[in-house]
């Protein structure tokens, strides 16, 4: 298990004022009453809800040409990404890596309607907590900002079933965390589904307790 950074480039692409797109120019509670439907108004709507809408850019190359250098994936290789959205990041790995096989669970049935059309017909309708997979089924699992929108007895569930369904210890995850007040702050401003507020060190004794053995990664509002 190790703390590896494939995110951060991603992440500081956006700028963002925390204070003042999601407190000032938003009623908080009712902002994230509507995002945690992951419904139209998150993904495609205003950015107070959410994404502001989420088109495919090509921002997902970079991480997939990582993800696929770091863990050797090759072709006939399956992959399941766990909280898929649209599906981009699996897309970008048909490309980076031909003749791969994909396979992207989301709890968002508008996601998975809007996805990505090459890569629709892979994906399905599901919660982290239920894997409708065999066990041991994929050589790679991936899971980037979904975790932390589950209540803690919810997210147990889903690492342990993440650990079941991989073949080796090949697995990556991304949460928000925090290191400092100020930190932690700004993720409080700019969050709207996230239930877990967790440092990295507590981030780590979930995933001893849940008997996660991949690999990790966070992201910091600094």
């Amino acid at each position: 298990m190790a703390h590896l950074d494939f995110i951060s480039r991603i992440h500081k692409s956006t700028k963002r004022n925390y204070l003042e797109e999601r407190v000032i120019h938003c009623d908080k509670a009712r902002c994230a009453r509507i995002a945690t439907k992951f419904g139209e108004e998150y993904w495609d709507g205003e950015r107070k809800h959410g994404y502001g809408g989420y088109r495919y850019d090509g921002r997902w190359r970079a991480l997939a040409e990582d993800l696929a250098r770091h863990y050797r994936i090759k072709e006939r290789d399956r992959i399941l990404d766990v909280g898929c959205g649209k599906g981009y990041l699996l897309y970008e790995f048909t490309q980076v890596v031909p003749g791969v096989e994909v396979a992207g669970l989301d709890i968002s049935t508008y996601a998975i309607s809007h996805a990505k059309e090459e890569i629709k017909p892979f994906l399905s309708q599901g919660n982290a907590t239920d894997l409708p997979y065999p066990a041991k089924s994929f050589d790679f699992v991936v899971s980037i900002n979904t975790l932390h929108n589950l209540y803690v007895h919810d997210l147990e569930k889903a690492l342990k079933e993440i650990e079941r369904v991989a073949r080796e210890n090949k697995k990556y995850i991304v949460m928000d965390s925090y290191r400092t007040e100020e930190e932690k702050v700004n993720l409080l401003y700019w969050q709207l589904t996230c239930e877990c507020f967790f440092t990295p060190e507590e981030w780590c004794w979930v995933f001893d307790k849940a008997g996660y053995r991949g690999d990790f990664g966070f992201i910091y509002y600094e």
